[in-house]
């Protein structure tokens, strides 16, 4: 199929990019890198009038330090993930999650903030950002506002943006020498859709776990925190004993979807066997 005929029009701040939308109405998308949305338009499962170009917005791009936090422009693309050393440094859940993040084509091409807002629930971006406890910076006409990531994804593909709303940044807390992190996903071939994955970020004293935050996607209508395998873990060494633990507690986590793909009681075997994997990681200290 092809796209049905549409406008176009190049944003060259944010500003001229809400006027734009605010005329359009429900006719209009935002458009940066484009993976998610030209597939859509090519199947007619979205058919707006107007596309606004957001990618050369300079406020939306830049990665750097603020304060406790990294701040990653919604602009910057998934293989800039493997190669800022900024993030490598203060953000590494992130660069772990990359490399498995589509193929090169699209990682050359796609946007840490497209991922963000589409929020499909098989994405790795999406979770990691629940992982790392990030704050999402949205931009209205009304103004900025900053939206944690637990608050942020509401259903499947919905989330707290309003309607002419986008994502300007991601603020994650920096990464600190007290803690560990584990990523990895399961899937049939490399660069296909995970059928279960996982990402966790923990805080250590010594050997004991002082707070762990482990999210999955895949699983769910949303990436989705593992809160009661938290609770288990959080206080204890990550032993034998608490990671079995934390495996039986993701029956109460988790609630994977019906699917001729894979049955949900396969899914949630597979994420327990995930989870164990990573823990051990954590616990070797990785």
């Amino acid at each position: 199929m092809k796209a049905r005929a549409f406008s176009y029009f190049r944003a060259r701040t944010m500003e001229e990019a809400f006027d734009a939308h605010v005329r359009a109405g429900d006719e209009a998308r935002y458009i940066a890198g484009g993976q998610s949305l030209v597939p859509a338009l090519s199947l007619r499962l979205q058919a707006p009038r107007l596309l606004i170009d957001i990618a050369h917005i300079a406020g939306l791009r830049g990665v750097r330090r603020e304060g406790e936090f990294l701040r990653v422009g919604a602009l910057t693309r998934h293989c800039e993930m493997l190669s800022e050393p900024l993030i490598a440094e203060f953000a590494p859940l992130l660069r772990a999650a990359a490399p498995f993040v589509a193929h090169p084509a699209i990682r050359n091409r796609g946007t840490f903030g497209g991922s963000i807002a589409l929020a499909d629930p098989a994405a790795e971006f999406p979770a990691m950002a629940l992982a790392l406890d990030a704050e999402i910076e949205i931009a209205g006409r009304s103004g900025k506002r900053r939206v944690k990531a637990d608050d942020f994804f509401l259903d499947l593909f919905e989330t707290a943006l309003e309607p002419g709303e986008l994502i300007v940044a991601v603020h994650v807390p920096l990464f600190k020498s007290s803690q560990r992190i584990a990523f990895d996903e399961l899937a049939r071939r490399r660069g296909d859709y995970a059928q279960v994955g996982c990402g966790m970020l923990a805080t250590y004293t010594d050997k004991r776990v002082d707070d762990i935050r482990i999210a999955f996607f895949s699983v769910g209508n949303v990436p989705t925190r593992a809160k009661q395998a938290e609770s288990v873990l959080a206080g204890a060494a990550v032993d034998a004993a608490h990671i079995a633990a934390a495996q039986a507690a993701l029956a109460n986590d988790l609630m994977p979807p019906e699917s001729d793909d894979v049955p949900p009681a396969m899914r949630l075997h597979l994420a327990r066997v995930l989870l164990g994997r990573l823990l051990g990681r954590l616990g070797e200290g990785a």
